[in-house]
């Protein structure tokens, strides 16, 4: 029998330890949701080009300057039509067309996005006290809410709006307080559902506040409803502003306004018809661009579609 010689004895052939690689870097769960959450609104194609639509208008609101100065008179160029000059043309005083509706776009954003976040900045905080205290609370902010809801959107901010008086300030009030239903009803259902989960339950257990857990555990998990709200608000505001300038209630001249731009074309209907369809096309794509973005705002962070 033959034996292995001392210095070999009890030694075995060990596999040589690998070295660890370098780890390879998993994203935090939130950026993946939010690169999944781009991925499904991208994959929209109506929602992008309603996006691509947007930051146009948004662009030419921005870049006005560039487009020379929307009160210029030019009496030698006359309701003229589209040139080299002036490529929208002029209106019945000489104004470029064009420069008129870069910066009637500023003015028609501005009473959009303001009136909007002056609805949320009331109509939300309503709708978590309605929601979430319940009794006497949700009964007479219900009312309030039904009270407005009474008047159709446009009528309400037209009689707002005549009783404050012609002005943008005045007009984002009136269309703030038009919208203010919405952003109230919204909030208070989600609220209400938001309310029963465990969650919130184990946060009042363990001796949390109203203000805390409606801050951290409630309003967070409202948001995605109340953006898709939002876009949907910010064209209703835009069409009443310039449904507001059309009636004289809303900006006054010699401000550019796309409402006041339709009001002054009525008069030359025959002779410029131009006029009136370019702040008319304004108008309906800003409004259609704020619509197919809010339909792939709510497609996208819809729940059941995310789970």
């Amino acid at each position: 029998m033959t034996t292995a010689p001392d210095g070999e004895r009890g030694t075995t052939a060990a596999a040589p330890m690998s070295q660890p690689g370098p780890a390879m870097a998993v994203p935090p769960p939130r950026q993946r949701r939010s690169r999944r959450l781009l991925k499904r609104f991208f994959r929209r194609r109506l929602s992008v080009f309603g996006l691509v639509v947007l930051l146009l208008i948004l662009s030419l609101a921005v870049f006005a300057p560039l487009f020379g100065s929307p009160s210029r008179n030019d009496f030698g160029a006359v309701l003229l039509g589209p040139s080299a000059a002036h490529p929208l043309g002029t209106d019945d005083l000489g104004r470029d067309t064009l420069a008129r509706i870069a910066y009637g776009a500023r003015v028609s954003m501005q009473a959009g996005v303001m009136a909007t976040l002056l609805a949320m900045a009331v109509g939300v905080p309503l709708g978590l006290i309605a929601g979430y205290y319940r009794g006497w609370a949700d009964l007479v902010i219900s009312r309030f809410t039904d009270l407005l809801l009474a008047f159709p959107f446009l009528i309400l901010a037209v009689g707002l709006a005549a009783i404050l008086g012609p002005s943008l300030r005045n007009v984002v009030i009136a269309l703030g307080i038009s919208a203010l239903p919405s952003f109230i009803r919204v909030t208070r259902g989600e609220v209400l559902g938001l309310r029963e989960q465990d969650y919130v339950a184990g946060a009042v257990a363990d001796g949390a506040g109203d203000g805390r857990i409606l801050s951290r555990y409630v309003l967070p998990n409202a948001i995605s409803p109340l953006l898709v709200q939002a876009t949907v608000t910010v064209p209703e505001a835009i069409i009443g502003e310039s449904v507001l300038s059309f009636l004289g209630l809303g900006v006054q001249p010699p401000t550019p306004s796309w409402g006041t731009m339709l009001s002054a074309a009525q008069t030359f209907l025959t002779q410029a018809p131009l006029l009136a369809v370019w702040p008319g096309v304004a108008i309906a794509l800003a409004a259609l661009s704020f619509n197919l973005v809010g339909d792939g705002l709510r497609d996208t962070l819809d729940p059941k579609a995310t789970s």
